[in-house]
């Protein structure tokens, strides 16, 4: 049995968001000057080339008919998330793009006792009824107009849960290396032809910048996978509260961007739900199925 290692898996889960804060910095440094579906494009297939170590692992895989419907469905899945996180990126603050963004994991609770038949208990409820009232605190529709790109942050945490899930369905049959390279081959094929229909030549500053969000999103993940290695889920969980505070800080001294009181209170909310889930899911000591919130990234 792996020994726990808690203090290891706090500082590789604070590298691991201080790796996702740069890719949301970047991307806003990019702005609205390549369409989002390109940048998702570029993004994903600059960063093919981290799936080299993968090709042996991938190559040996026996993949059926079922397995590869179910990566093309996932791709699907994530490839409208990433499109619509990219949109999103470029019409609200990078604050409310990370608050909203915690809502993932709740879908992703609702989604298992949905599809996976798995159960959703009273305390679970209240904790995904709390979740939602975060998301009205952070959006106060009625108080403030809700723009598109808050819509398409929601819509972005409901498919990237969709993706989440179908992952889990994936990783019972084959290895992770296997559900990782899939989906960075299927979103790449699948936002092709989107990126051609709105084509803009990048410059090499441009390209730069998003080679630079596929490294910082893959160190990203490479950190929260050591960060589970080392520690449990509910000890590296809470660390993810600080991706929101770097982002609020980062919004407002690089982006000239209002601090709002109102958006840190309901990320905390939606936070503080999905740790309950997770200390919950330890405790009563099942497979978990709630993933932490940097586990639903680009």
């Amino acid at each position: 049995m792996t020994r726990s290692r808690p203090l290891a898996g706090i500082l590789w889960m604070l590298l691991s968001g201080l790796c996702f804060v740069a890719v949301t910095a970047l991307v806003k440094f990019l702005g609205p000057h390549i369409p989002p579906a390109q940048q998702a494009f570029l993004r994903y297939l600059l960063g093919l080339v981290f799936l080299l170590p993968m090709l042996p692992s991938m190559l040996n895989a026996k993949l059926g008919g079922r397995l590869m419907a179910l990566f093309a469905v996932r791709g699907v899945f994530h490839a409208a998330g990433v499109i619509m996180w990219f949109f999103a990126m470029t019409r609200i603050p990078l604050a409310e793009v990370t608050a909203i963004n915690y809502l993932s994991p709740i879908y992703v609770t609702l989604g298992a006792a949905i599809f996976l038949g798995e159960k959703l208990a009273l305390r679970r409820i209240m904790a995904v009824i709390a979740a939602l009232i975060g998301a009205a605190i952070i959006l106060r529709p009625g108080f403030r107009e809700v723009e598109p790109g808050h819509l398409a942050m929601l819509m972005t945490a409901v498919v990237f849960g969709g993706s989440y899930l179908l992952a889990k369905v994936a990783a019972d049959r084959v290895s992770p290396v296997v559900v990782v390279g899939m989906l960075s081959i299927w979103v790449t094929i699948i936002l092709a032809p989107f990126a051609y229909s709105v084509w803009i030549t990048p410059t090499l500053m441009e390209l730069a910048i998003l080679f630079g969000v596929a490294c910082f999103a893959t160190a990203g993940h490479y950190s929260m996978t050591v960060a589970f290695a080392a520690a449990p889920v509910s000890v590296t969980q809470p660390v993810t509260f600080l991706q929101l505070v770097w982002a609020t800080a980062l919004g407002a001294l690089a982006f000239n961007e209002p601090v709002d009181l109102w958006v840190m209170v309901g990320g905390c909310v939606i936070l503080s739900a999905v740790s309950f889930i997770t200390w919950r899911e330890a405790m009563l000591k099942r497979r978990p199925i709630t993933p932490p919130s940097l586990a639903t990234k680009v």
